[in-house]
């Protein structure tokens, strides 16, 4: 399983969730909502930011590896700043949702805040003894993974950088889009459609 839990788990902190594939603007949204509440609620706890499907092969729904999810949160974090404390870390699928909050504390550490948008999550780690924050999904219908992935596709053989960062801005932090660009992580998704044959 990729990654193996740490032998010391982080401390409990204020944990958000994600696949970040890729990181958008409702990610980011939502990692300042979290932080704001954790200034103004629990100042004493971490921010933690949990990267999920980590052990998943690459594929139109999983493009980018952690390491390369890791580094554009990265991006993110560094272009906002005020997140130099911020804690990132993966965490391996199971397939067993009742066990899954169990798995995942290995990684992130035991029951702290739980800072989430997602329904079935929350009830899963509110049924672990979790305190759980819920916060509404801005935007939702613009910033769902499969749409943002889909655009990015559209735009993975277009050669002008400049059109790029207009087409997917809209949807995806700029350093994000400036990360992706420089590290052609955009170029791979022409082929991940059906039958490995490039788009457009």
């Amino acid at each position: 399983m990729h990654p193996e839990p740490p032998a010391s788990p982080p401390a409990p902190g204020v944990v958000v969730l994600g696949r970040f594939q890729p990181v958008h603007h409702g990610h980011t949204l939502m990692i300042a909502a979290a932080e704001r509440w954790r200034l103004s609620i629990a100042p004493e706890l971490p921010m933690i930011i949990a990267i999920g499907s980590s052990n998943r092969p690459e594929s139109m729904e999983n493009p980018w590896s952690t390491e390369e999810r890791e580094e554009m949160l990265r991006a993110w974090l560094e272009d906002k700043g005020g997140f130099e404390h911020a804690l990132i870390v993966a965490i391996p699928d199971i397939e067993d949702p009742p066990n899954w909050v169990a798995h995942a504390e290995q990684y992130h550490g035991p029951a702290g805040v739980f800072f989430t948008s997602d329904l079935p999550s929350a009830g899963l780690y509110e049924s672990a003894g979790w305190q759980v924050v819920i916060t509404p999904f801005e935007q939702r219908e613009r910033f769902e993974g499969w749409r943002v992935r889909a655009t990015a596709q559209m735009m993975s053989t277009i050669d002008d950088d400049e059109a790029v960062r207009t087409v997917l801005s809209p949807a995806m932090p700029i350093s994000v889009v400036n990360y992706l660009i420089e590290a052609q992580g955009l170029r791979r998704l022409a082929f991940l459609g059906e039958g490995g044959e490039p788009v457009g």
